[in-house]
């Protein structure tokens, strides 16, 4: 009994000296950053200038509650809006639970890792640079909430509290050199700035939110908001991302004396980059699908921001037309499944998210009937009025059939240099026919981190599991592709590049797409380099590849009878190699799938040559193909005459290149 009631004294005893210290806490320089002569502020400011403060933050605390009864919580620049009249999902309920665990997900390629009852914000489980950069994102937070306002349960309410002032106290700014490089990375800092606000309109109503948490809470949000500007990254989709959360900061907390500077920089650098980093063809500059994507939606969610302050005419009509043609872009490479190739650091999109963002963006564009196309899976608007299509200045180059789910589309990479996500594969290409992708792109698998985890993240960049040319089976040197050659017409559409890829090794690569069903490659090594030679080709995961040395052949055996063909018709000695082959559609993730290249030597500084065909095919067996050269035909000029054989029936083949 004596014992319990020690216990019962000494709670009491922290009980008080916290309710002390959350007295006494808020003092005059806790306002520094709100603007108290904003309007709904004047109880406030009274407070504030009779040396009130406590009850100052009490008026500031309604003030913030009633805002949040009037207006619902802004989703509008997340990733994935949320809905809050929605039910709650399993794994929404499931980061929420786990996070009153500490054990979070900092990154969904990986499981949930614990933290400790006290919390190690500097715990780095597995030493990819994503997992530690991420968690200092605080997904769960937001899951917190959305949990806290359809359960009214407030261990939710008490636990992110107790979570957010715990990573403010454990992760100043300047704590260390390695920290700061965690915790205060621009990226990072953004995706905090955009997550908090309907965090915090989601909390703010709970009793155990309390005048001094308000304080503790502005003040770290200021200070987050205040340190992006003057540290945005150099270029990119992160200065994207972080200029585009400053505007939304300056938005959402408009009571911030700073929040006009904050909205004026995310504008003024957005009116920058767009011209920077978008080419004339609508891509952007960093040549990877997904971050192409990720521009268009930071550009708009951007102006959707500034218009709900009426600021959106700070925008030129230019912007606006520029993110329209980088849609447009999207559509021209857009395979029958919503997806796009998974060049240069890709991954797959759920196709009704995708639909879901076109809907969104012909919301801002309604009389674009082609974004309407897609936003309804072509049940309204009009298909696009083009086929194959030549996105020029990015060097992205799609070959398509027709515009409905089993048309045959190829969209092949050749471009200049890009950035940090763009890999040496200057050839490599997505051929999607029927409604299944033969030949995806290898993917990603992961970003960066320690020795080991940079070993697998530089298997997936190497140009030898790209379908393209190598020499002694090593990187591309260059990647800047020169077209040399785009003609599109009824039965022929013709691509011609030149990639200087190695050192005195040239690799042109001529595609011809014939009669929209089948693809003829043309492949040469020009320069004085030599070694050994190979074209590469990866299939499908599940395709049950055939590997034919003697005809040097490889074909998928699918049980629908929606299969492909890839054979040499070259005359000279070619040899079938067959490869490791791997892909990754998601982060961490990976599968092992068919690979192999045909090679020759070069021995001299002749120019080789590689002829295959692509052949798509309706059935379980693989078609007898042959090619005949006739008379003028010079592969090494460029000047094509020639006959194909496929089962018996002859197609007559002749252009330039």
């Amino acid at each position: 009994m004596v014992l319990k009631r020690i216990i019962v004294f000494a709670s009491l005893v922290v009980y008080c000296e916290n309710a002390l210290a959350q007295s006494t806490s808020i003092n005059k320089k806790d306002f520094e950053a709100i603007n108290l002569s904003y309007p709904g502020l004047k109880k406030t400011n009274q407070l504030f200038t009779a040396g009130k403060y406590d009850d100052a933050a009490k008026a500031l605390l309604d003030y913030y509650r009633k805002k949040s009864k009037v207006k619902e919580p802004d989703f509008s620049n997340a990733e994935k809006p949320a809905d809050i009249h929605q039910p709650i999902d399993k794994v929404t309920q499931e980061m929420a639970d786990k996070a009153l665990l500490h054990q979070f997900q900092p990154h969904k390629g990986y499981g949930y890792f614990d933290y400790g009852k006290d919390i190690n914000w500097q715990m780095w489980p597995v030493k990819d640079n994503e997992v530690r950069w991420q968690l200092h994102r605080v997904k769960w937070w937001q899951p917190m909430a959305l949990v806290y306002h359809a359960t009214a349960n407030e261990k939710y309410a008490k636990e992110w509290i107790y979570q957010y002032s715990d990573w403010a106290r454990k992760n100043p700014l300047g704590l260390s050199q390695d920290n700061d490089k965690f915790v205060w990375r621009p990226l990072e800092v953004s995706d905090r700035v955009q997550s908090l606000p309907p965090t915090f309109s989601l909390f703010v109503n709970s009793p155990n939110f309390s005048p001094a948490f308000l304080m503790e809470f502005l003040n770290s949000y200021q200070q987050q908001a205040d340190y992006l500007p003057a540290n945005y990254a150099k270029e990119g989709n992160h200065r994207l991302f972080e200029a585009q959360r400053t505007l939304f900061a300056g938005v959402s907390f408009p009571e911030f004396k700073n929040s006009p500077k904050w909205r004026q920089s995310g504008i003024t650098v957005l009116n920058t980059e767009i011209k920077k980093q978008v080419f004339a063809d609508g891509m952007q500059f960093e040549l990877s699908p997904v971050y192409h994507v990720a521009a268009i939606d930071i550009f708009l969610k951007a102006y959707g921001s500034a218009q709900r302050v009426n600021l959106e005419k700070e925008f030129p009509q230019s912007y606006v037309q520029t993110i329209e043609n980088m849609i447009m872009a999207l559509i021209s490479i857009t395979l029958p499944d919503y997806n796009t190739p998974m060049f240069g650091d890709s991954w797959l999109t759920d196709k009704s998210f995708r639909m879901k963002q076109f809907a969104s963006w012909n919301k801002i564009f309604p009389k674009n009937e082609v974004i309407r196309y897609f936003a309804t899976d072509g049940k309204e608007g009009k298909a696009p009025g083009f086929l194959s299509k030549a996105l020029s200045n990015a060097g992205f180059y799609t070959f398509r059939s027709g515009w409905d789910k089993n048309a045959t589309v190829m969209v092949l990479k050749a471009s200049p240099p890009g950035k940090f996500h763009a890999q040496p594969d200057n050839g490599t290409f997505e051929l999607f026919i029927k409604g299944r992708n033969f030949t995806p792109d290898a993917g990603v698998f992961v970003y960066s981190g320690d020795e080991a985890i940079m070993k697998l993240r530089n298997w997936y960049r190497q140009t030898r599991i790209h379908s393209t040319l190598t020499l002694d089976n090593q990187n591309m040197v260059i990647t800047n592709a020169r077209q040399d050659k785009w003609q599109t017409g009824k039965n022929l559409d013709v691509l011609t590049y030149t990639n200087p890829s190695y050192p005195e090794l040239n690799h042109q690569r001529s595609v011809l797409f014939i009669n929209q069903q089948y693809f003829l490659v043309i492949d040469k090594a020009v320069g004085k380099a030599t070694g050994n030679l190979g074209v590469h080709w990866q299939l499908k995961e599940d395709s049950k590849a055939i590997f034919n040395q003697a005809k040097n052949q490889v074909y998928t055996t699918y049980g629908d009878g929606n299969n492909l063909l890839i054979q040499s018709l070259n005359k000279d000695k070619v040899s079938l190699k067959e490869e490791e082959g791997k892909v990754s559609y998601v982060y961490n993730k990976e599968l092992n799938r068919p690979a192999f290249a045909f090679e020759k030597a070069k021995k001299d500084n002749s120019t080789q040559t590689f002829v295959s065909i692509i052949y798509p095919y309706s059935s379980q067996n693989a078609p007898e193909i042959s090619l005949k050269e006739n008379a003028g035909n010079d592969f090494e000029k460029g000047t094509l005459n020639l006959t194909l054989s496929i089962d018996g029936k002859k197609q007559e083949i002749q252009t330039s290149f």
